[in-house]
């Protein structure tokens, strides 16, 4: 269900903006959408798992907010992490 520590590790290592970064905009949304993609899939075969619903829209509303900070501060970044990711159709 959850991503393992290796694969945000690799997600970790793509998305840095400068050796040694965990905290930017970029890799804490890039971890968000993993955990989310995960628990879709959980979700998918576990309908009544309400309590990981519950946690996939804490995650869904947290990446919004990173999202939404990282459009207003810049918008280059932001749109080249989009397509980066896939988001926004």
């Amino acid at each position: 269900m959850a991503i393992t520590k290796e694969r945000k590790n690799e997600i970790i290592a793509e998305f840095q903006t400068h050796e040694g970064d965990t905290g930017s905009p970029e890799v804490q949304i890039a971890v968000l959408t993993a955990d989310i993609n995960a628990l879709n899939a959980h979700l998918s075969t576990h309908k009544k798992d309400y309590h990981s619903q519950r946690g996939l829209l804490k995650k869904i509303g947290r990446r919004r907010h990173l999202l939404k900070y990282l459009r207003e501060n810049d918008v280059q970044r932001y749109r080249e992490l989009i397509k980066r990711l896939g988001l926004r159709r």
